[in-house]
């Protein structure tokens, strides 16, 4: 059984489920489906966990899931203090390429389709012109119905394939003997991470998380995601300093504590290395041109 099933709940009356999700915050299992995702985030903020990929989303941010790829869209912890004023808002495309027949996207006029699907199986994040165009195109998709709605959908992939506006978000693609329990400790070790990355972890603390050994765990994890955990930690540390770093009243040593660092250089060293950025540039840089800086750890 692969990592947390999510079957996607498609009635027999349309070939593609497209999806508006209004919810306090966002599902937070980490799960894979066998559906292309095309995801446009509304309103919230968070941490996109996606093969070995960890990054920021925010609102007007739009991801396209390929097959079978592991991800949660895990919503900032504010989400979860029940506050009616915050919502976790998104609508979503799931196309399953089997839908119009085995072969639709084998022929001529549609292979370009076929291999953006390919592409995808690494997850990719639409950037630039075309994020608003496909955000105009998403939120049309709602409105209509029937051959409309499709006739939308396959204008939308078409942008897609043909577009230079987008980011691979992964360099791993799973593979497909992941046993459930496997799957769930993964899942543990994400959402505690996810919650606890603001104070001193221990290898031996989060492998009984995992119900292993140390070693064991170690092994497990780097099989998994391509990472060590000690990498795996300090991405997440450095994505939520991003988020710190944008807010003006935040300094640089106030948000090193906040993410878990205890010594200001170390903190510095780790987010010049993983985001090209001094913590400072990173902040003049954003506080310059007054709009968020891209998701992702760039």
């Amino acid at each position: 059984m692969k990592i947390l099933p999510f079957k996607i709940p498609r009635t027999e009356d349309v070939s593609f489920l497209v999806q508006f999700d209004d919810e306090p915050h966002f599902y937070d299992t980490l799960h894979q489906h066998p559906e292309i995702q095309i995801t446009l985030i509304l309103e919230g903020t968070g941490t996109l966990y996606l093969g070995d990929y960890i990054g920021e989303f925010k609102s007007g941010d739009i991801f396209v899931i390929g097959e079978n790829i592991p991800h949660v869209f895990r919503s900032d912890k504010i989400y979860y203090e029940d506050l009616p004023h915050l919502r976790a808002k998104a609508i979503s495309v799931f196309l399953d390429r089997r839908t119009l027949g085995n072969n639709f996207f084998n022929i001529p006029e549609t292979r370009e389709v076929s291999d953006f699907f390919k592409r995808a199986k690494k997850g990719l994040k639409i950037t630039k012109h075309t994020k608003k165009e496909i955000s105009s195109l998403l939120k049309n998709i709602t409105q209509v119905e029937g051959l409309d709605k499709l006739i939308q959908i396959l204008i939308m992939l078409r942008l897609l394939c043909r577009t230079d506006n987008s980011k691979f978000l992964s360099n791993y693609v799973t593979d497909g003997d992941v046993q459930e329990i496997d799957g769930k400790r993964l899942n543990d070790v994400i959402q505690f991470t996810l919650s606890q990355y603001h104070r001193p972890i221990g290898l031996e603390e989060v492998s009984a998380i995992a119900n292993m050994s140390s070693s064991a765990f170690c092994r497990f994890f780097k099989h998994r995601t391509r990472k060590t955990y000690v990498n795996f930690l300090t991405e997440v540390r450095i994505s939520k300093a991003c988020n710190y770093l944008r807010e003006k009243d935040s300094t640089v040593i106030q948000t090193s504590y906040k993410v878990g660092f205890n010594n200001l250089s170390h903190f510095n060293r780790k987010f010049k290395k993983i985001t090209g950025y001094t913590p400072t540039g990173y902040q003049k840089k954003h506080h310059l041109i007054h709009h968020p800086l891209k998701s992702g750890l760039i």
